[in-house]
């Protein structure tokens, strides 16, 4: 693994730190599936950690909830405490575990408490569908676990290719 040098205006994923840092997002962050607007938010709160790209946590009030359904998946965070998954239906289409929340996270990410996290690879129904940062298609991180978003101004390598499980 080599760590990329970020160019001017960019970051690289090698200097977040860990533990995770969580920061206000001064972006507009939007997600758009099944060609419907199902959050659109300029309140986001981005977390940044060791050879992650960016995760952008949308609060409550800026998402169509109502095409969200509680899932039955988990997951553990070391720092952040235990995650639960909502699975996504918009018409007759269900896409499985596209987002993850905090019911009850932790002291130090008390912040995120209910604020959702989306898979940008999940999320595509159809042609259109995306995350984006401001008016930018992000790229999903790789791999099935890690939801990071990757944008032109963030560089890796990222953790989630092939053969980096051990990072």
């Amino acid at each position: 693994m080599k760590k990329i040098v970020p160019q001017q205006g960019q970051e690289s994923v090698w200097d977040y730190p860990r533990p995770p840092r969580l920061e206000v997002c001064k972006k507009r962050i939007r997600i758009i599936s099944g060609g419907l607007v199902l959050a659109d938010s300029t309140q986001a709160l981005r977390l940044l950690e060791t050879s992650h790209p960016p995760s952008y946590y949308v609060p409550p009030e800026d998402i169509k909830l109502e095409f969200l359904q509680r899932s039955t998946a988990s997951s553990f965070c070391e720092f952040k405490g235990e995650a639960a998954y909502y699975d996504l239906s918009i018409g007759t289409q269900l896409q499985r575990s596209v987002g993850w929340f905090y019911p009850n996270p932790t002291k130090a990410y008390f912040a995120l408490q209910n604020h959702v996290a989306f898979y940008a690879s999940r999320v595509v129904i159809q042609a259109g569908d995306g995350c984006f940062v401001d008016d930018e298609r992000v790229t999903a991180q790789a791999g099935n676990f890690y939801g990071g978003w990757i944008t032109a101004d963030v560089v890796g390598p990222f953790k989630g290719e092939l053969g980096t499980q051990g990072w």
